[in-house]
């Protein structure tokens, strides 16, 4: 694979510069200096200025610096991935919209034979460098490696090491039989037709192992070995999981400082289960986490749209932070978070693009603009979220749970150099108005020309400079076979059970609960 190695330090030269606090329709033009890892300095005609004077502070540094022309281009801090799974990237168009119980049973690892470790590299690139395309420069991956192996895991750490994007990795897990963890299968499968839910790999960890220690050792070794990997627990959803577990996952995170990043309220099945289940936790998902000792900084909450006010309310007293997911939340017919009361709450917010088989494409500016778009849903008057917050959200929510607050989200002195630039003569930028605003609802990712993280180019001239493309798409080709003759067994073996898995569906639509997030169902209260 190749390797594109950071120059001892890097000068954009007259870019403009975009600043969340600052000028955001009309940003600045300056110089962006980068030496090693970090922002050295952003600085209106700083390269000219030092090379003019032979007594200029960075001089020396500027001298031996790779200059980036920055003219027509804006420069923007690198867009963080709050939520994404990288099992399934080679699955994107596999299926059409359907509700998120059947397309988890459908898509993802535990219905499929263990894939093989060259599998496993191949979506981790493929996903790495999608996201890079657009201007992705981190991404919080919860992925499943079904069985578990830390050999695999070692694998694919490897394998976005060599790619080059900053990435917080969380090994994801259930614990709880999904018949029991999913409001009506049980009643509306027959019991003969059961097995059906299983997959051939087996279960994810063997009998009786405690999941958390064992993570928590797998992981060990990898923690400081890698300049952009750190590290998170990924534990699927409260429902999946047994009691004395996610207690475990309280306790391992405020020990080893690992954030842990969940699933909660993402579909009307999965709050209806709290409803029933836990009603000595007022039948509250988010206050069960609560009780758990889950809840606070370190701890991001995925979807999260079906949500009380109280809880709403309570997330934000605790800190606890979000991971929206407007696209692929579309798709799965899960319903639309209530942005606006989650902003007004004070709760702090990211943005995902989720799995490559549900939102189908690792996209920030699709999820920026259904953040601002899709606010109407709970509100029609004008209002936030705004294009600004949506950058906000893109480039800095992600940050605080991953530890990473203070070090990525500005292009700022003393900042970690992840960053993208834009070409201002793409259509989407003629004329320009308003730079955020046209960031976000006109660009597409077409306009993304240069990718750095870390102060090495990653993507340059639209193309990625670590990893042969050519290649990578032979490989790919080569192991869809399998994956979508796997696919096809999966139906085989899920079709016959399809309309009970919709009646199951149907009933969670018709249960009585105290909000609605579907104009579908503005009659079920």
């Amino acid at each position: 694979m190749a390797q594109a190695e950071a120059p001892a330090a890097l000068l954009i030269e007259d870019v403009l510069v975009y600043d969340h606090d600052g000028d955001t329709d009309r940003p600045g033009a300056a110089d962006i200096l980068i030496a090693g890892q970090r922002i050295l300095a952003v600085e209106a005609g700083l390269g000219r200025s030092a090379r003019a004077h032979a007594d200029h502070p960075l001089r020396a540094v500027v001298q031996q610096a790779r200059v980036i022309p920055g003219a027509g281009r804006l420069a923007l801090p690198g867009f963080m991935n709050a939520h994404y799974h990288s099992h399934d990237t080679l699955m994107k168009g596999a299926f059409e919209a359907i509700p998120l119980e059947l397309w988890g049973l459908y898509a993802l690892p535990p219905s499929y034979p263990r894939r093989s470790r060259e599998e496993l590299v191949a979506r981790t690139l493929i996903g790495a460098i999608e996201c890079l395309f657009s201007g992705i420069t981190t991404v919080q991956d919860m992925d499943r490696i079904h069985p578990y192996d830390e050999g695999d895991m070692a694998a694919v750490l490897a394998a976005y090491d060599a790619v080059g994007i900053r990435c917080v990795f969380a090994p994801h897990f259930t614990e709880v039989n999904l018949l029991d963890a999913t409001p009506f299968w049980r009643e509306t499968i027959p019991a003969s037709e059961q097995w059906r839910i299983s997959g051939p790999a087996g279960p994810l960890f063997p009998p009786g192992e405690d999941i958390v220690a064992r993570l928590v050792a797998a992981l060990k070794p990898h923690r400081n070995k890698y300049a952009r990997i750190t590290f998170g627990l990924g534990p699927s959803a409260a429902e999946r999981l047994k009691r004395s577990t996610l207690e475990k996952l309280a306790a391992a995170s405020a020990a080893e400082d690992l954030p842990v990043y969940i699933h909660i309220n993402e579909s009307r099945a999965m709050a209806l289960h709290g409803l029933l289940q836990l009603q000595d936790h007022g039948g509250s998902q988010v206050r069960y986490l609560h009780d758990c000792g889950l809840l606070g900084p370190r701890t991001s909450l995925a979807h999260s749209i079906w949500l009380t006010d109280e809880e709403i309310a309570l997330i934000g007293q605790t800190g606890t932070n979000v991971a929206l997911n407007p696209v692929g939340n579309l798709k799965t017919r899960s319903g639309v978070a209530r942005f606006r009361s989650m902003i007004e709450a004070g709760i702090n917010i990211g943005l995902g693009c989720d799995n490559c088989s549900c939102g189908d494409a690792q996209n920030m500016f699709q999820a920026m603009k259904m953040y601002c778009g899709l606010a109407a849903v709970s509100d029609p008057m004008p209002g936030p979220p705004h294009a600004t917050d949506a950058l906000r959200a893109a480039c800095l929510g992600a940050a605080r749970p991953a530890g990473l607050e203070g070090q990525v989200g500005h292009l700022r002195p003393g900042m970690l150099a992840d960053l993208l630039l834009l070409d201002l003569d793409d259509p989407s930028f003629l004329p320009l108005n308003s730079v955020a605003r046209q960031v976000v609802y006109t660009e597409g990712g077409r306009g993304v020309r240069t990718v750095i993280v870390d102060g090495r180019v990653v993507l340059e001239d639209g193309q990625p400079t670590t990893t042969d493309m050519g290649a990578l798409a032979r490989t790919v080709h080569a192991l869809a076979k399998d994956l979508q003759r796997d696919a096809r067994d999966v139906a085989a073996r899920l079709d016959p059970i399809r309309e009970n898995l919709l009646e199951a569906v149907r009933k969670s639509w018709e249960a009585p609960m105290p909000l609605h997030r579907h104009v579908g169902c503005s009659s079920i209260r």
